[in-house]
């Protein structure tokens, strides 16, 4: 396995939107695989494709605590099948997006539709922590950060420190 290089925002390929995969086949478990081992080196929970430079519908999601045993996702061609009606408004944060975080409302559960890591379709029911982690991810396969969900004047703040922080760190 190899850790892979996470973009940091603002870098256009975050905003791209992301190709369906045909099959879960051996290249894309490698990716499913590597994406894991990069999102726990970086302390994630959920890690998107687009976010290591790879325009494919592939995330990987695991919201275990460190007590607790992995509990690890690999999602392809993820779709929301069904969302509640409840929303939720919780802090956010994103390994595109370092140290950065904000409030946003999302569904508080979903159903999702996906490929996994053994090319089957799947279901799962999410609330909590992983409805959120879920979505979070999904979005970034179309392009959507989670500061897209903030006001402008907040989102325009935060990705003018980075824009700094990127131009401090190149000139070492």
């Amino acid at each position: 396995m190899a850790l892979l290089p996470i973009l940091i925002a603002p870098d256009p390929r975050l905003k791209v939107t992301a190709e369906a995969v045909e099959r879960v086949d051996a290249e894309v478990r490698a990716l499913m695989d590597n994406m894991l081992e990069s999102m726990h080196a970086a302390n994630g929970i959920g890690l998107a494709a687009p976010q290591v430079g790879v325009a494919k519908r592939v995330i990987v999601v695991d919201t275990a605590r460190e007590d607790e045993a992995p509990r690890p996702l690999r999602m392809a061609n993820p779709e929301i099948v069904w969302a509640s009606e409840e929303t939720e408004c919780s802090e956010e944060g994103c390994l595109s997006l370092p140290d950065h975080f904000a409030d946003v409302t999302r569904p508080a559960r979903v159903r999702v539709r996906y490929i996994d890591h053994e090319n089957e379709i799947r279901e799962l029911e999410a609330d909590g922590i992983l409805s959120k982690c879920v979505q979070h991810e999904m979005d970034h396969l179309d392009g959507v950060l989670f500061v897209d969900h903030i006001s402008s004047l907040k989102r325009n703040i935060i990705l003018r420190k980075l824009v700094k922080s990127k131009r401090v760190e190149a000139a070492g």
